[in-house]
């Protein structure tokens, strides 16, 4: 692995070559979840439920789709939870409790079970998953976000791990220096450990990458499954864009995004194009930081936190936008990236594993390893409308490809070829070694 340091990004990439025997197929328009059943692929979710008697599963998480701070992860979890509920299958999720609202509620479908504060979640989830491993439940789902459950010491049941990308250097952004160190070594030492043997499912080959690089887990364990889009998410036309450059950028406010970076990218920006407007979509415990910055710069007038916004305001910001911009440093894939793409708009964000998928450079947008690439390519689509508008379509017609579908069904195929090793005979389809 190298490590390319620019002036303002930290870029970490690994190249590594997989020497797995089992098949790939194409999945949300990339090669990507490697297979020892593939005539699973021609069955319907409820049919391999059927098959390998996949009949209630458990999901175990840190954070609920209701919490305040959720946010790409725990949407992918909900849009698989509903899929999997649509197609028969009993699903339960186990997170932390959400402030101010019920322990238990019924959401599209499936049950949400949410209780235990920020840090007790995790030993009390797992005491009651390897209680329902016992028999009640026929596949578990962990999903290892920051802090691991560790379900390979306890679970007795078929499972796989959903890992998105390597926290590393989160660690220290967003914890007392005493946690940042127990959260490091757990996750560089322990984790690694116990997770060698297990079938760990990832949104992108780049994280796929990163995480067989930095956590030293087998490659061969980690397969592919890319996030899809929601239908929603569709573009109307060239018409649709503002008059003036608007950029759009989306996420948590929270350390992770570097909002301040973007924040010094955008200022730049206006000063070579006064006209220009940039809004941030989002909320997190970072907007009283980053909105001091914003009027530090004299820039609360063309600079907007617009905190959460309803769905259909957020497709219709992703259509009148000219560019989707993100300096974030760890995703493991950037969903609003596709979301933005699939509304016929190009993004600029850093070079980081999961973006390097989410983004086709030079095509459907640019990756970029520092500011300074950033205020340049950003000036190259605001200056040229023909770019800014081929970029835009080949996006659309790339995002078009994504399918919440497909990433249930891959995600399903996982655990159910776990269950059937299972009956088989053979204690796991991975390596351990």
């Amino acid at each position: 692995m190298r490590t390319v340091r620019a002036s303002t990004f930290t870029i970490k990439s690994a190249s590594i070559k997989s020497k797995s025997a089992s098949t790939s197929v194409v999945l949300n328009g990339a090669r990507s979840i490697r297979l020892h059943e593939p005539l699973f692929w021609e069955q319907s979710l409820t049919e391999i439920a059927e098959t390998v008697g996949m009949r209630r599963v458990h999901i175990i998480a840190w954070r609920d789709l209701d919490d305040p701070e959720a946010g790409g992860s725990e949407l992918h979890a909900h849009r698989i939870a509903t899929l999997w509920a649509d197609a028969g299958i009993q699903v339960t999720t186990r997170t932390s409790a959400v402030v101010d609202q019920r322990s238990t509620i019924e959401r599209s479908g499936y049950k949400a079970r949410r209780s235990g504060g920020r840090y007790s979640v995790f030993p009390r989830a797992a005491l009651e998953a390897a209680y329902l491993s016992l028999g009640q439940i026929d596949g578990l789902v962990e999903i290892w976000n920051g802090m691991p459950f560790l379900s390979p010491l306890w679970a007795h049941v078929p499972k796989i791990v959903f890992l998105h990308h390597v926290h590393a250097e989160m660690w220290r952004m967003t914890l007392p220096t005493w946690l940042a160190r127990i959260g490091e070594l757990t996750e560089q030492r322990l984790a690694p450990l116990v997770y060698r043997g297990t079938r760990i499912v990832t949104l992108s080959e780049s994280s796929r990458a990163e995480i067989a690089s930095m956590l030293k887990l087998p490659l061969e364990n980690i397969v592919v499954v890319p996030p899809g889009v929601d239908e929603r998410f569709s573009p109307l036309g060239p018409g649709s864009k503002t008059g003036h450059p608007l950029l759009l950028a989306v996420g948590r406010l929270v350390p992770v995004k570097r909002f301040e970076l973007l924040l010094d990218v955008f200022s730049r920006l206006h000063e070579r194009y006064p006209e220009l407007e940039a809004l941030i979509v989002g909320e997190g415990y970072k907007r009283e930081f980053l909105q001091n910055r914003i009027d530090r710069l004299g820039a609360a007038g063309w600079i907007k936190l617009l905190g959460r916004v309803e769905d259909d305001n957020l497709v219709e910001l992703y259509r009148r936008a000219w560019v989707l911009v993100s300096t974030s440093l760890r995703e493991g894939w950037g969903m609003t990236v596709t979301e933005a793409a699939a509304c016929g708009t190009p993004a600029v964000v850093t070079k980081i594993a999961g973006h390097a998928d989410a983004v086709v450079d030079g095509e459907t947008g640019f990756l970029v390893e520092d500011t300074h690439q950033m205020v340049d390519r950003v000036s190259r689509l605001i200056e040229d409308e023909l770019l800014r508008r081929r970029m835009g379509a080949a996006a659309a017609d790339r995002a078009s490809q994504f399918t919440w579908e497909a990433t249930a069904k891959g995600a399903l195929i996982a655990l159910a070829e776990e269950a059937l090793a299972k009956q088989r005979g053979s204690r796991h389809t991975v390596r351990k070694t």
